[in-house]
């Protein structure tokens, strides 16, 4: 076979460390280690516009099939426990399973400790950054961010059960939270949702028309495939559905 040269990305040379994905790890899994046709190991080589043949040798210094030379002893690739951790010397394993294994994200992932610890950090400021909004928010934003998950039982419950419960909310789960509080239109979603609860306004059993509640007069259609209290929201920023919002917020209690 014609030898064909590869262009290898930055590469640091040290052990690593694979891990399967998913909640199960085997007491031992083999992982393909040559080609064939139930189970085809290519890897499409973009310089020269081909798939090229990759394959597991023990005493090759590469994956690729074409850059082999003499007899090829073939090895297993096997996880122990989910687990398989190759020394820094056997580099074309080590480049097999990091660059061109094509199960690679699909069956296993690389354990990169230093990419982990950003992602940590990340959630961790994440859930302080929730945290500290929740508790500072005042009890009527508190409230319409938390009747998005709880529904009409916000309206029955104390400031301080409000506040608990937005506290977990933001720990259970801090960007979902942080879109929330940060939506413009919770607020008015809530208005809407606290007029229709009161009986100042009605929403029809289709959920496509908002009436008065006292003379069942149209407001407003809501458009098909919305939520009708986000649809609401968005109206009430209308000048149409400004003088509206006005006259419910009188209303209120």
């Amino acid at each position: 076979m014609s030898k064909q040269q590869t262009i290898t990305p930055k590469w640091e040379i040290k052990d690593r460390t694979y891990l399967l994905k998913g909640d199960i790890s085997p007491l031992t899994y083999t992982l393909g280690s040559r080609h064939n046709a139930r189970y085809p190991l290519l890897w499409f080589d973009p310089q020269n516009e081909e798939q090229r043949e990759i394959r597991y040798a023990t005493n090759q210094n590469s994956c690729f099939v074409d850059e082999q030379k003499g007899e090829a002893t073939l090895g297993h690739i096997i996880f122990e426990d989910g687990v398989l951790t190759v020394p820094k010397e056997k580099q074309n394993l080590q480049k097999l399973l990091s660059l061109y294994h094509p199960r690679k994200g699909f069956v296993y992932g690389e354990f990169e400790p230093q990419a982990e610890a950003a992602d940590e950090l990340d959630d961790i400021n994440n859930e302080i950054e929730a945290l500290l909004a929740a508790k500072e928010m005042d009890i009527d934003h508190a409230e319409a961010v938390l009747r998005v998950e709880k529904g009409s039982a916000v309206a029955n419950m104390s400031s301080k059960e409000i506040k608990r419960d937005l506290l977990l909310m933001a720990k259970k789960n801090p960007s979902a939270f942080l879109d929330i509080a940060n939506d413009e239109n919770v607020g008015l979603r809530n208005t809407a949702i606290r007029a229709v609860e009161q009986f100042i306004v009605k929403l029809s059993q289709d959920q496509r028309t908002f009436m008065w509640g006292s003379n069942d007069r149209k407001l407003m259609t809501v458009p098909f495939d919305e939520n009708p209290y986000s649809a609401m929201a968005a109206w009430f920023k209308t000048d149409e559905g400004v003088e509206v919002f006005k006259t419910i917020e009188k209303k209120l209690q």
